[in-house]
C-alpha cells in the first residue's frame, strides 16, 4: 500500500526542496515526516522508535547543512528513516527492508546522501573524522562533517578512540550526541550517569545559553579573545557541573544540552556551529519514539515492533491454533535460568542486547548474576575472561556479526589461556531484513582456525539445551554455540538435560550413494528435502555433524568409505566453513569422493526474509533436493528409508 505524504512533505524530494521553505514551516514538515514514518512502518514493519526520536534533528540538519557536499554520517542507522525520505527515497520507502527493496540502513551504493555504510554502532565519529581530514588535505575548508551518534553507541570503545583522535586534528567535525538514555534497551554505565548530570544541572543549563551568545560574537573580538573566552567557558562549565567536562577534556567544544525536538532552534544552532572551526559536540536531548505515545512509554518493545495498528497501537501477531516452537533466543534465556539455578558458578553477559538475546529473563530472575556491559563487545569478552579466571562460568551472548568486533579478545584473552568462557552466538547465519551488516555468515570460518575452541551448532532446541549443559561441565575450556535468529522446530522442547560427547555427531539415517552432512538448524531443511526425495525413490543418507571443531572423524571415515557423493549444507560462508573443513579432512585422509558444498557464497547478501535469502543462496529445502537429484540414482523400491 502506497502511503500519501502530507502537503509540504509531498513536495520535498531532496534537501534543496526543503530549503525553499521558511523556518516557520519546519515544525509542520517535521510533523508530516513523523506521521509518514508511522504510516509506512505500521504496515511494512521496521525500526520505529529511533527514527521518530530524531525527526526534528533530521529536518534541521538537512535544512542547515549543504548536503551531500557537507558530509552527514548516521551512527548505526536505525534512526535514518527520515533522512532517507528527505533524500530522494520517499517513493521507495515502502520497500524499506523488503527483499530487493531499499536497505534499512544508510548504504553508500544507494544514495550520495548516504556518506558511509552503517549497521554496527559507534563508527560515525571515526568515519566523519576521516572525511574531515581528507577535506583538509584537498583544501575544502568550507565543508562540514557531522556525526550523529546516540548515547548508547557512545559507550563503545571505538567512539572514544574517534573522539580522542578528533580532538587533536582541528578538523571541521561536529559530533551530535543524540541523548535519549536508550539503545535498544535502557543504557547502562557511568557515561549514562555523567550525561544525566549534565542534563539535570539547572545552573549549567542557564549558563550555556549565556555563553552561546558570547561565542557567537567571537569573530568580532580578534584571535586572542577566542583563546581567553574558551578558557573561561571551560572553567565555568567544570565548576557548575562539579566535575570536569569529559568532552572538553578531549579538546572538543561542548554545546548543550539542547532540546532535540525544537526544530527551529536546532537549525539555528547547527548553522551557528558550522561557523566555528575545529571539533565540536552538540548534546541533544531527545525522546525515543517521540510523537507516538506507546513508543515513548515502552521504548524497548517499540524499537522494532513489526506490524501494528497505528490508531490503537495493537502490535499484530499471528494467532496459531496449536503450540508453536519457541525462538532459539528464548530457549537460551530460560535454559540459562535453569542451569544457573543448579550451578552457582554460572553468570550471564551481554553487550547491550538483554532483550534481543533473552538474557533479560535471567536478569529478572537473578539480577546480580547477569550483566549488561553496554555496547562494548571487546569488553564483554575480556570481562568474561576475567570472571573465568576466578572459577566462574560466564555465558557471553553476542550476536554472531557483532562478535566480529571482539575477535582479538577471543584469541588473546580466552583461547590462548584456555578459559571456560561459553560464547553463545545468536543470529548465526542469514539474519533477515537487517541485511549484510547483521548476517552471521562468518563465525564458523573465523572461529574454526583458533586453537583450543570447541565449536558447535544445535539442530534443534533440545540440542541447544544439551550443548549449554555440556559447556558448563568441568574442564571444558572455550566453547562456542552458534544458533540462528527465529524459531526452532520443537514445540515440546523442555526436556531433561544430557551431556553430549565433545566432537561427536549423529547419524540421522542411512542412504544410498549420497550423504548429506549438515550443521545446525539447516539440518531440518535436509530432513524436509529427504522426505520429498524418498517419495521420488531417492534415498540420501543424513548426518548431523553437531560439532565443527573437533569434527567427528570416526563418523566421517564411515561417510567417505560408503558414499560416492557428499553434500555439505551450512548456514555460513562457504570459504573457510564446514564444507572447507570436510574437504580438508578428505585431503588429509586421501579420500576421493565428490564433495558438493551448499551455503552462503563468497559475496555479501542483502536484506530480505530468511526463506527468501536461503533460497537465493541455494541451501533451502528445494535447493538441497535439487543438488541430490543431480547425482542420485532413483530406485523403484524403498530399501533404505529410515
Amino acid at each position: 500500500m502506497q502511503v500519501k505524504a502530507g502537503p509540504l512533505l509531498s513536495k520535498i524530494n531532496y534537501p534543496a526542496d526543503l530549503k525553499q521553505y521558511g523556518e516557520s514551516d519546519l515544525e509542520q514538515i517535521s510533523q508530516e515526516l513523523r506521521q509518514y514514518i508511522i504510516d509506512v512502518v505500521s504496515v511494512n514493519g521496521g525500526h520505529f522508535g529511533s527514527s521518530l526520536g530524531v525527526v526534528e534533528l533530521t529536518v534541521a540538519l538537512h535544512y542547515a547543512l549543504n548536503t551531500p557536499y557537507d558530509k552527514l554520517v548516521w551512527d548505526v542507522g536505525h534512526q535514518a528513516y527520515g533522512h532517507k525520505i528527505l533524500t530522494g527515497r520517499r517513493e521507495l520507502f515502502h520497500t524499506n527492508r523488503i527483499y530487493k527493496g531499499i536497505s534499512g540502513f544508510p548504504k553508500i551504493s544507494e544514495s550520495e546522501y548516504d556518506t558511509f555504510g552503517v549497521g554496527h554502532s559507534s563508527t560515525s565519529i571515526s568515519a566523519a573524522l576521516g572525511m574531515a581530514v581528507a577535506s583538509q588535505l584537498k583544501g575544502e575548508t568550507n565543508r562540514q562533517h557531522v556525526a550523529v551518534i546516540g548515547d548508547g553507541a557512545m559507550t563503545a570503545g571505538l567512539a572514544f578512540e574517534g573522539l580522542n583522535h578528533a580532538g587533536i586534528e582541528n578538523s571541521n567535525v561536529l559530533v551530535i550526541l543524540n541523548d535519549n538514555c536508550m539503545s535498544i534497551d535502557p543504557n547502562v554505565g557511568a557515561l549514562k550517569e555523567y550525561l544525566t548530570s549534565i542534563t539535570i544541572s539547572k545552573s549549567y543549563n542557564r549558563f550555556r545559553d549565556d555563553i552561546s551568545n558570547v561565542l557567537a560574537g567571537l569573530s568580532k573580538l580578534g584571535p586572542n579573545a577566542h583563546k581567553y573566552v574558551k578558557k573561561i567557558e571551560k572553567s565555568i562549565k567544570g565548576t557548575l557541573l562539579k566535575q570536569s567536562n569529559l568532552f572538553e577534556a578531549l579538546n572538543f567544544r561542548y554545546f548543550g544540552p539542547v532540546d532535540g525536538h525544537d526544530v527551529t532552534r536546532l537549525a539555528q544552532v547547527i548553522k551557528d556551529l558550522s561557523a566555528i572551526p575545529g571539533p565540536k559536540l552538540l548534546h541533544c536531548i531527545t525522546v525515543k519514539g517521540k510523537g507516538f505515545a506507546l513508543a515513548e512509554k515502552d521504548q524497548t518493545i517499540w524499537h522494532a515492533p513489526g506490524l501494528f495498528d497505528k490508531i490503537t497501537g495493537e502490535i499484530k501477531k499471528s494467532v496459531q491454533d496449536k503450540p508453536q516452537p519457541p525462538k532459539y533466543q528464548d530457549v537460551f534465556g530460560h535454559t540459562m535460568v535453569e542451569l544457573a539455578g543448579a550451578n552457582e558458578k554460572i553468570v550471564g553477559i551481554t553487550p547491550a542486547m538483554p532483550s534481543g538475546s533473552s538474557l533479560n529473563i535471567m536478569m529478572k530472575a537473578m539480577p546480580k548474576r547477569a550483566f549488561d556491559v553496554g555496547i562494548a563487545e571487546q569488553h564483554a569478552v575480556t570481562f568474561s575472561a576475567g570472571l573465568a579466571t576466578q572459577g566462574l562460568v560466564p555465558f557471553c551472548n553476542i550476536y554472531s556479526s557483532f562478535m566480529q568486533r571482539a575477535y582479538d579478545q577471543v584469541i588473546h584473552d580466552v583461547a590462548i589461556q584456555k578459559l571456560n568462557v561459553v560464547f553463545c552466538l545468536d543470529r548465526a547465519g542469514l539474519a533477515g531484513a537487517d541485511g549484510a551488516t547483521h548476517h552471521g555468515a562468518y563465525d564458523i570460518a573465523y572461529m574454526r582456525c583458533i586453537p583450543n575452541l570447541v565449536i558447535s551448532s544445535p539442530m534443534n532446541e533440545e540440542e541447544l539445551r544439551n550443548l549449554m549443559f555440556t559447556a558448563q561441565q568441568e574442564n571444558m575450556g572455550p566453547f562456542v554455540i552458534r544458533y540462528p535468529r527465529g524459531n526452532g522446530v520443537m514445540p515440546d522442547w523442555k526436556r531433561p538435560f544430557k551431556a553430549l560427547e565433545i566432537g561427536k555427531g549423529r547419524k540421522i539415517c542411512d542412504g544410498e550413494e549420497v550423504a548429506l552432512l549438515t550443521i545446525g538448524h539447516v539440518g531440518n531443511f535436509a530432513v524436509e528435502a529427504r522426505s520429498d526425495l524418498n517419495s521420488e525413490g531417492i534415498y540420501p543418507a543424513h548426518y548431523d555433524l553437531r560439532f565443527v571443531k573437533p569434527l567427528d572423524e570416526q563418523m566421517l571415515h564411515e561417510v567417505f568409505s560408503k558414499y560416492k557423493y557428499i553434500i555439505t549444507v551450512e548456514d555460513g560462508s562457504l570459504p573457510g566453513g564446514v564444507g572447507s573443513a570436510i574437504l580438508e579432512f578428505m585431503a588429509d585422509h586421501h579420500y576421493n569422493s565428490n564433495v558438493i558444498r551448499l551455503g552462503i557464497p563468497d559475496q555479501f547478501i542483502d536484506h530480505g526474509e530468511q526463506p527468501e535469502l536461503w533460497a537465493e543462496c541455494g541451501y533451502d529445502k528445494d535447493a538441497i533436493a535439487t543438488a541430490v537429484r543431480k547425482v542420485a540414482v532413483k530406485r523403484t523400491t524403498n530399501t533404505m528409508a529410515g
